[in-house]
């Protein structure tokens, strides 16, 4: 930890900040039953990737169908609920009293998260930058997402914590090199215990002095 950098704390968003993860996997399971039935728990199999991710992936040349699915989830985002993991926004406020920039590092792109802010309109006031699809070339597994969070801040890799659900986005902030806090809201802490530096199952007991203690290697 460099002593005269920002320390900065880059949260994914589904999953981590708002609990939609579920949801989604309902959503894309049924994807996968309508579509490509030759795939199980299709939900599972696509969190943590861009919704271009997923149609260049599973449904290339399929213009019909991506069409079809698009406004499909446009309609089920719109009717979605946005409850937020519980205590992350009492420990986004305890990071800003103490000096530390915070990032939403998503893989949704700029519309998915209009929901978001329109369930959640004070969001935009607990971090300083909101990073979306349209701010990275690659999304997870690869780490450009958190490298970009890091440069936002000036600071460097070994002062980044990454707060993250999903095996995408766990394998991302690792491959960034950063310290990495996993939520065990969309997979059992025992499949991604070995993925991250800590598991916690939401906010309400992790605070800024333990996120400190994991920056200094304890």
């Amino acid at each position: 930890m460099n002593q005269t950098k920002t320390i900065a704390a880059l949260f994914d968003c589904d999953g981590v900040i708002i609990d939609t993860e579920p949801q989604y996997t309902i959503f894309w399971d049924g994807v996968g039953r309508k579509y490509l039935p030759e795939y199980e728990n299709f939900g599972k199999i696509i969190k943590g990737q861009t919704l271009v991710q997923i149609y260049d992936r599973y449904f290339s040349g399929m213009e019909k169908e991506q069409a079809e699915i698009t406004d499909a989830l446009n309609r089920y985002e719109n009717e979605m609920s946005y409850d937020y993991i519980p205590g992350v926004a009492d420990f986004m406020k305890e990071l800003r009293s103490q000096g530390v920039k915070i990032a939403i590092v998503t893989s949704s792109n700029q519309q998915k998260m209009q929901n978001v802010y329109a369930a959640h309109p004070e969001l935009k006031g607990l971090v300083d930058r909101i990073l979306t699809s349209e701010d990275f070339a690659r999304s997870k597994p690869a780490p450009d997402c958190f490298l970009l969070g890091a440069k936002v801040f000036d600071t460097v890799i070994g002062n980044c914590v990454v707060f993250e659900d999903s095996f995408h986005g766990l394998e991302a902030g690792n491959a960034a090199g950063m310290a990495v806090v996993g939520l065990s809201t969309t997979n059992p802490a025992a499949a991604i215990q070995d993925k991250c530096r800590l598991v916690i199952p939401d906010f309400t007991e992790f605070s800024y002095a333990r996120m400190m203690e994991l920056l200094s290697g304890n």
